[in-house]
């Protein structure tokens, strides 16, 4: 599968690199934007690495770390694997990869610049981790260059990206600076208390002070997190984070169970606000149905839709 229609933007880069970042088990990752990412976009983490020998395999087409045994392709429990689109990324823009898999100051770097994936690969200093440095995105595809919006929204695309996976990681920390300035510093914390600090971080503290908490386990199923009150609803449906498995996804199945659930209790026209997680067998749901993988597929979509209806019903009842 080529991964080439991932790189829409510089958001889309971004994801992908984070997603790689999360799969390599990193507990700290910084995001370093300039011009809205046309220019750079910097991302260090200090993850497992990658060896020397595999540094130029990483950059080139359909490879793949995470796919050990054919069953892998069954239950995809990270969060992306077609060739993780390094390849991609690195044929539309100037790609530095640094990368140190042992705990020595000595680690490896590869650069390769547009579409003839030629890389060249020299001793570099750098911490246990990899930094993923891309320059000049779409410098060789000026017509693409040409569908992007300013560097304001590009960044809030990019704002976006990061806020939704650091509300699927609370035990990873996040950095997001753009030309120099901090925008966002998420510190790491697993309990109650760190949990929400993070979600009010991102969703604002009126979330917070106006949601119930959720946590409720049946049938091999569990869905956690917060709901918002019907008296705090909003004009549109920009505040609602779902996640199977701690992948975001925007489902119908799921947006319908959860409008229903509400449906006695919102006026006609208004959106709740959610933050929720679905735990789920990660053989019972295909996460390939979507290139960007926003939509899954359930094996049994009605036990899930009546799950997360009934859940959310039962809490939403108890309030009234």
């Amino acid at each position: 599968i080529a991964a080439g229609e991932v790189v829409e933007r510089p958001a889309s880069v971004v994801k992908e690199m984070l997603e790689n970042s999360l799969d390599a088990g990193a507990s700290r990752i910084e995001v370093d934007v300039e011009s809205g990412g046309l220019k750079t976009i910097r991302i260090r983490d200090n993850g497992h690495g990658i060896g020397k020998d595999d540094l130029s395999l990483a950059l080139s087409r359909h490879a793949t770390s995470k796919i050990y045994i054919l069953d892998d392709l069954e239950a995809v429990a990270t969060l992306g694997f077609r060739g993780e689109a390094l390849a991609s990324v690195s044929s539309v823009s100037r790609l530095t990869l640094t990368s140190n898999s042992e705990d020595t100051a000595q680690g490896w770097v590869a650069k390769t610049e547009g579409q003839e994936m030629a890389t060249d690969i020299a001793p570099a200093p750098h911490p246990q981790g990899t930094t993923v440095e891309v320059r000049d995105l779409f410098f060789n595809t000026p017509a693409r260059r040409k569908f992007l919006r300013t560097e304001k929204t590009e960044f809030n695309r990019i704002e976006d990206v990061v806020k939704r996976l650091a509300l699927a990681n609370f035990d990873v920390g996040f950095e997001l600076r753009h030309n120099q300035r901090t925008i966002h510093s998420l510190r790491t914390g697993s309990s109650e208390v760190e949990k929400n600090r993070r979600v009010a971080q991102i969703c604002g503290p009126a979330f917070m002070e106006n949601a119930l908490t959720v946590d409720i386990e049946r049938h091999g199923l569990r869905l956690w997190g917060w709901v918002a009150l019907p008296t705090f609803s909003r004009s549109q449906a920009d505040l609602q984070h779902f996640y199977v498995n701690g992948r975001a996804i925007k489902d119908k199945l799921v947006s319908h169970a959860v409008k229903q659930a509400y449906s006695d209790v919102l006026y006609h026209g208004r959106h709740p606000a959610f933050v929720l997680y679905l735990e789920i067998d990660p053989a019972t749901v295909d996460v390939n149905v979507h290139p960007t993988k926003h939509e899954v597929r359930f094996r049994d979509g009605r036990t899930v839709h009546n799950f997360i209806y009934s859940s959310l019903h039962h809490a939403l009842a108890d309030v009234r």
